[in-house]
């Protein structure tokens, strides 16, 4: 398993929302001379989309490479298929991932982009519009759905090209030969221990060797905590040790704040809620966020750690979902993240300790019957790897 190797020198733009986030994009495939690659779980069919693929289609129509890459189940077969025969008129290269489940239950749930190998992009941002749902289309949302990006210019951007293309690459008939190779040359990328601004660092899910890169990312951060934690996510059902780490740390008097979104599924609200007693009771404040979608995967540690990306607190993200988040150690960019949990937070719903207790007896009973399935079906799917 390999650890987060870390990189200085990064210029690194928190981008919040599909409002910052796609203008952003669309400019640097409007300045792309040579590739961009794009890695999205999501690519809807709505006008937000249709603006991305316009600029990619100018991009192919100046020379040049583009190669996209859509999750299967999140962009669906008949979007999938659409796509594929728009971009085969165009000439940019698409390729779904594992479509009818052809290369097992695993799914591609990074958010990437890198252009012309001097500009990233990374976070939890679909390719949908703000103001429309992401698992259906057709739901308009009270506000814009809150997430969150980030735009990276300087060296970390090689490590995320190469991910990309190495990715890319496994989508295609490749020899035994050149998967061996490209499995050695991967082995021997090192860590790293930059200090210059500012520092930042990869961190891949790829469901084998590094299932556990960036849980553990988290709980370094948790465990070295001494002030504060913010961390928002949209689907709280994590495993037992990132609990333990979580209350651990609200134990010893570190200011501990889960900001939670809630509202969009109903059963995942359920087996979220299971949690609530034992983590509140360790002085961990829990908020739910009801305002809109609440998408953003980020956390802020003691003002100077902080991580954006496409990674969940759940089971199926960590044994099912290919993932990728940035970790960032710095002041500046801490803080400017920070404010905005802060808002998220201010505009949530506190969870009281003595009113969840007035919840009768049959919903809480409700709460754990619910997990207890999620758990077990997690550990089907898993081979019984799942108690983490």
């Amino acid at each position: 398993m390999r650890s987060v190797s870390f990189i200085g020198l990064n210029d690194i733009q928190l981008l919040h929302c599909g409002e910052e986030y796609f203008p952003a994009m669309i400019e640097a495939f409007d300045a792309a001379q040579s590739e961009i690659y794009l890695e999205t779980y999501i690519f809807s069919a709505d006008e937000t989309a249709e603006k991305i693929k316009a600029a990619l289609v100018r991009a192919v129509q100046r020379g040049v490479m583009v190669n996209v890459t859509t999750d299967w189940i999140g962009t669906g077969n008949q979007a999938s298929r659409t796509l594929q025969r728009e971009f085969d008129a165009t000439g940019v290269e698409h390729r779904s991932f594992n479509p009818w489940f052809v290369r097992g239950i695993a799914r591609m749930h990074k958010k990437l982009c890198v252009v012309d190998r001097t500009v990233a992009f990374l976070g939890g941002v679909n390719i949908v519009d703000d103001m429309h749902g992401d698992d259906d289309h057709g739901i308009t949302l009270p506000a814009p759905r809150w997430d969150f990006g980030v735009r990276i210019v300087g060296p970390l951007v090689a490590t995320i090209h190469w991910e990309m293309a190495v990715s890319w690459a496994r989508l295609g008939n490749l020899s035994l030969r050149t998967r061996w190779a490209t499995f050695r040359e991967q082995q021997s990328r090192k860590s790293t221990d930059a200090r210059e601004p500012i520092v930042a660092g990869l961190v891949v899910r790829d469901n084998l060797r590094n299932r556990r890169t960036i849980q553990n990312a988290y709980l370094k951060a948790l465990g070295g905590a001494r002030e504060s934690a913010l961390l928002a996510n949209p689907y709280f059902a994590p495993g037992r040790k990132l609990r333990k780490a979580l209350s651990s740390a609200a134990l010893r008097g570190v200011d501990v704040t889960l900001l939670l979104g809630v509202g969009q599924y109903r059963f995942q609200d359920v087996i979220a809620r299971s949690f609530y007693p034992k983590l509140l009771k360790a002085g961990v404040k829990i908020v739910e966020y009801k305002k809109t979608q609440l998408h953003g995967k980020v956390a802020v540690v003691d003002d100077q750690w902080a991580t954006v990306g496409s990674s969940n607190y759940d089971g199926f993200s960590l044994f099912v979902n290919q993932e990728a988040n940035v970790v960032v150690i710095d002041a500046g960019f801490a803080e400017q993240l920070r404010a905005h949990i802060e808002r998220g937070v201010a505009d949530g719903v506190a969870v009281d300790l003595s009113e969840f207790d007035k919840i009768p007896w049959y919903k809480r009973a409700f709460y754990h019957f619910a997990y207890f399935i999620y758990k077990n079906l997690l550990r089907l799917i898993t081979w019984g790897r799942s108690a983490e």
